[in-house]
């Protein structure tokens, strides 16, 4: 066990990072400085405060502004210091292909060098070659603070006191002229150059938009922050230039409270000093963290709370299970723990208590800390569990239609001016690119028809992905397909492009939904003669859009302001879609008939003309085995048969495609071979699941995972399906329980919104900047601050905790929770 009291800033070999009882620092263990993790990191009592410890070109960029690129970390534990060396700026990593940035043209060299120095951290920025006097007072060291720990509570500097204000308060502030005059600039009297701010468009552009900064709320050389606060306070003075307080949400919406000291012209080492005292609370442990699922357990579904503890935290009590009555709550069982072991940063413990099968409302406590309230009953998952992804988040989610609940509006009309050929050789800002040729017969800038149709927005920024849209179909089609998927809460009207809430219609929503999409895909597919990549704003002050997504256009078509439709030469991801639409196909019989035979007959095109090259083959199998099940043509089989031995020997990709087709290729030889290669894979399963405490294979990098852990749990369920003597059911409602709340981190939140006790009800989604959630839309999770800390904050703009994605991140999990309640009915 680690120790627990403070004994001033020590680098520990082992974890690579300072500690001093409950508190850490990081230098440069995180490499997303977009994503706020990076730099010089502060984590305070199981609270990351600070982070973004770095050199930047403006005291609060934003996420397209150039960030550094690290060259060397090198710690040192006898000289209790970790040195890092870094260029700026990475040039391959934001500004290709990107032209409208205006920025200095100074690269260079610089070192971080992080000391432990007792009861304090020492920071100090070493220069390879001096500032230029052109842009004194351009470059700063910055410290990014959470917004989230800091609304409505004190700071302190030099003396002067000051409230973290909720929202960002004038006055504004622009650059300094030495700035404009190094880009040959004119400095405007008042203010920056309107011309100069938008880049000649519209008024405000979030890649220039740091030439203008909020007024600082302060500026001194000693700054404490939280000063009420013993868990939260730190101290940050500097030695060389005066410390600065801003706030980054005045240019970014996303921004956080920076504190930053600019860099001096004409100096190399000892650019920057700075001195941080987080204060240590002597003693202090991580409460233990309960871990259940929010929404509970069927009576014979097995039931495991996972305890989370402080590394150095060596007692071990019994848990105490209580069911809750109508007279308050009863005490049923101890439970005795199962020691499980180290997991990133905490040790472990599980209690079982499969054994409990009487229905009601259940609660665990162990050692002070406790659940929230959860049930055990049968129809655990019948109601509002499953249901909010096709009550809400997909109908709020569809493009090109006003989608209404009574009496509010999500969204009014949008993008009916959908959509004009992208640029040839484009690179987007959102990884869209373009090449050479349209592919198509339309030229840069056509009007391309039967685009504005169908479709959903993907995340928070409104545009359509092939692997989003047809892959939402798919999802859609085999939950449909497997678990009878019948619900009608939606009036869904194509002809008059109005979706309406809890408005029945007499119509299967899933059916509903899948039509949708299939309108966007094989509508784009006979207009362009391929598939398309995606449809997306070409704008970035349209990319940044908060709000109604009606407003990102006129709905005019032909105006600058249309989106573009990209194309790609990409037969995988071609292969991939053709099998999303043939399985798409079958669910649209009877439904839509005609859209059922454009959409299989796009398949098959796909699959005939397309090049099968580099990974291409994977994809061109899985259409094949969508073909076979929509058709059953023979030469689907004949080519599945012929490509045994590839599927064979990339079993760990291609089995679960496989598999859906096992039985319909009735074939012994084919079976008897994929069950052999199946066997390896099991074992996989089965040590991966081994590793973790939750029983599921997980191995996290920077995003949450929880997207990945219920695509896993899709693709494991046809495995069982076909092979349930080799693979059980356990691992379904492992990855279910892990989104549901029962995964690392002190926050024990749903990955669903509005589903359980406590859920995601802040969430990346197009309300975000309200601070509210789309119900049914399922986050990313749990990210990973490297190198070992779990963390899920309650705070819209960071989406690689708390995204919504369409292609798999409620649809995954929609899924994932009928084949948890079908596994539990047959074993029943």
């Amino acid at each position: 066990m680690s120790e627990n009291r403070k004994i001033g800033f020590r680098l520990d070999p082992e974890a690579g990072y300072f500690k001093n009882g409950g508190v850490n620092v990081m230098a440069f263990d995180d490499i997303y400085p977009e994503g706020h993790q990076s730099g010089v990191s502060i984590l305070m009592h199981g609270k990351r405060v600070a982070t973004n410890g770095d050199v930047r070109y403006e005291p609060t960029p934003g996420q397209w502004q150039p960030v550094p690129k690290q060259k060397e970390r090198t710690p040192d534990a006898a000289a209790n210091a970790i040195t890092t060396t870094l260029s700026f700026p990475d040039m391959d990593r934001h500004l290709k292909g990107f032209n409208p940035m205006i920025y200095p043209d100074f690269a260079f060299s610089y070192t971080v060098t992080v000391r432990g120095a007792g009861d304090a951290v020492e920071v100090t920025v070493d220069l390879a070659e001096p500032v230029p006097e052109a842009l004194a007072g351009v470059l700063s060291f910055n410290l990014e603070l959470f917004p989230g720990f800091l609304f409505d509570k004190p700071w302190i500097m030099d003396g002067k006191q000051g409230i973290f204000p909720r929202q960002p308060n004038g006055p504004t502030l622009s650059r300094e002229p030495n700035y404009l005059r190094s880009l040959g600039l004119p400095a405007p009297e008042n203010g920056i150059d309107p011309e100069i701010l938008s880049g000649g468009n519209k008024g405000y552009n979030p890649i220039v938009a740091d030439d203008l900064v909020s007024l600082p709320y302060a500026e001194g050389k000693r700054f404490i922050s939280r000063p009420d606060d013993p868990l939260l306070r730190f101290t940050v003075e500097s030695e060389t230039a005066p410390l600065k307080l801003y706030d980054g949400r005045m240019n970014h919406n996303n921004g956080w409270f920076v504190l930053a000291s600019e860099i001096p012209a004409g100096v190399t080492k000892g650019a920057v000093r700075w001195r941080i005292t987080p204060h240590v609370v002597d003693g202090w442990i991580a409460p233990p963290v309960v871990q259940v699922s929010q929404v509970g357990y069927h009576p014979g579904q097995p039931k495991i709370a996972v305890v989370e503890l402080d590394d150095r935290d060596e007692k071990r009590e019994k848990a105490v299970l209580f069911r809750i009555g109508e007279n308050g709550e009863e005490k049923i069982a101890e439970l005795s723990p199962e020691e499980w072991g180290k997991f990133l940063r905490y040790q472990y413990l599980r209690f079982d208590f499969t054994d409990v099968r009487e229905e009601g409302l259940y609660r665990i406590r162990y050692a002070g800390s406790e659940t929230e309230i959860f049930r055990i009953a049968r129809d655990v998952y019948d109601r509002g569990v499953w249901q909010p992804v096709l009550e809400y988040f997909l109908p709020v989610q569809m493009c090109h239609m006003r989608v209404s609940e009574k009496y509010r509006v999500w969204h009014d009309l949008c993008h009916a001016d959908d959509a004009r050929m992208a640029p040839v050789n484009y690179n987007h800002i959102d990884g869209y690119r373009q090449g050479p040729s349209t592919l198509t017969k339309y030229a840069p800038g056509d009007h391309v028809p039967g685009l504005d149709h169908g479709g959903w927005h993907d995340a928070g920024d409104y545009d359509l992905r092939i692997e989003s849209q047809a892959g939402e179909c798919y999802i859609l089609t085999l939950a449909y397909e497997c678990f009878g998927v019948d619900y009608d809460v939606t009036a869904i009207d194509q002809t008059t492009r109005t979706t309406e809430i809890h408005q029945p219609d007499g119509k299967n929503d899933i059916l509903q939904q899948i039509e949708h999409g299939l309108l966007s895909v094989v509508g784009a597919y006979k207009s362009l003669g391929r598939l398309y990549r995606g449809i997306i704003c070409g704008d970035l002050r349209q990319y940044v859009l908060l709000g109604d997504s009606a407003a990102m256009t006129d709905g005019i078509p032909g105006n600058a302001d249309d989106r573009w439709v990209f194309t790609e030469d990409n037969p995988f991801r071609e292969f991939t879609a053709a099998s999303e639409l043939a399985a798409s196909a079958r669910a649209m019989r009877g439904f839509n008939d005609g859209l059922a035979a454009d959409a299989l007959r796009a398949a098959e095109e796909i699959f005939e003309n397309t090049e099968v090259r580099d990974r291409a083959l994977f994809g061109k199998i899985q259409a094949a085995v969508e073909l076979f099940l929509t058709t059953g043509d023979g030469k689907y089989r004949d080519f599945l048969l012929a490509e045994k031995d590839v599927i064979v020997q990339n079993v760990r990709w291609l089995g679960w495609i496989a598999c859906r087709a096992v039985r319909a290729l009735d074939d012994e030889a084919f079976t008897a071979d994929l069950r052999q290669a199946m066997e390896e894979v099991k074992k996989d399963y089965e040590s991966q699941s081994a590793e973790t405490p939750y029983g599921i294979p997980y191995k996290p990098y920077i995003w949450g995972a929880g997207w990945g852990i219920q695509s896993l749990g899709f693709r494991y369920y046809f495995l069982h399906e076909a092979f349930p003597d080799l693979f059980g059911p356990e691992l379904c409602w492992n990855a279910l329980n892990f989104v549901l709340g029962c995964h690392p981190g002190s926050n024990t939140m749903s990955f669903a919104s509005g589903v359980g006790a406590r859920s995601a009800i802040v969430g990346y989604g197009l309300n975000r900047a309200d601070w509210s959630y789309i119900p049914g839309g399922v986050v990313s999770g749990t990210a990973l601050i490297r190198p070992d800390f779990p963390e899920l904050l309650e705070f819209p703009y960071l989406w690689q905790q708390v995204e919504y994605v369409m292609g798999g991140g409620s649809s995954h999990y929609m899924f994932l929770v009928l084949a948890a309640k079908k596994l539990l009915e047959e074993k029943e």
